[in-house]
């Protein structure tokens, strides 16, 4: 009985501590790699034959968190899902890890700089607002444009782009506005070999859906 009431309290203990390392994981705030060939994890993997004596292994792993906050950034409503999870006294190693997670306009205006205000627009877009110096001019820059991943970031490029004066302005000064607020950056806070594959604009941010094989973190 002994034997078995400790085997259950190692199995809870293990769990507990896959779940704050995945979560963890998440919040590490390594860009990501390239991308690779999707690997999202189905099934369970085969357990290891080469486990060291410090290491502890699951064959599947499905957490879930409502909020991660990290320095790189908040996320909400995480879910982490992995297979061949390893950790150990170096850290955590998953055959495959796939995360879904909303990324807060806020997060996102943070990342561009000070000044900025990124929201949903009409038909998944998204908006964004910012004051910007154009041939010694502070303007209020606002545009709309289509969200999608490429290579692995979020890209948001402006369709609509408004300066807020008169026509000529918006003409001379057009593509440096545009390049203002065209959005490239990667989603703050996820482990390196983490690829975003999908990008939605949604009400409070856009959710994103990143996989990846052989995603190693370290403590």
């Amino acid at each position: 009985m002994k034997q078995f009431l400790l085997g259950v309290v190692t199995t809870l203990v293990v769990l507990v501590v896959a779940a704050a390392v995945l979560l963890v994981s998440v919040g590490s705030g390594t860009a990501p790699a390239a991308p690779r060939p999707s690997a999202t994890p189905s099934g369970t993997a085969a357990p290891p034959t080469d486990l060291a004596a410090d290491e502890t292994w699951l064959g599947s792993v499905d957490l879930t968190s409502r909020d991660l906050v990290s320095a790189e950034g908040d996320l909400a409503g995480v879910r982490a899902r992995g297979t061949g999870v390893r950790f150990g006294a170096d850290g955590m190693h998953a055959d495959t890890l796939a995360v879904d997670a909303t990324v807060p306009f806020a997060t996102v205006a943070e990342q561009i700089g000070s000044g900025t205000t990124v929201y949903a627009a009409p038909d998944g877009r998204a908006g964004v607002q910012r004051r910007a110096t154009l041939f010694g001019r502070t303007v209020t820059i606002r545009a709309t444009g289509t969200v999608r991943a490429d290579r692995g970031q979020l890209l948001i490029e402006p369709e609509t782009v408004d300066l807020g004066g008169p026509a000529f302005l918006d003409a001379i000064a057009g593509a440096a506005a545009r390049a203002l607020v065209t959005i490239r950056q990667p989603v703050p806070g996820v482990p390196a070999g983490l690829v975003l594959r999908k990008v939605t604009t949604t009400p409070s941010g856009f959710a994103v859906a990143l996989d990846g094989a052989d995603v190693t973190v370290g403590r």
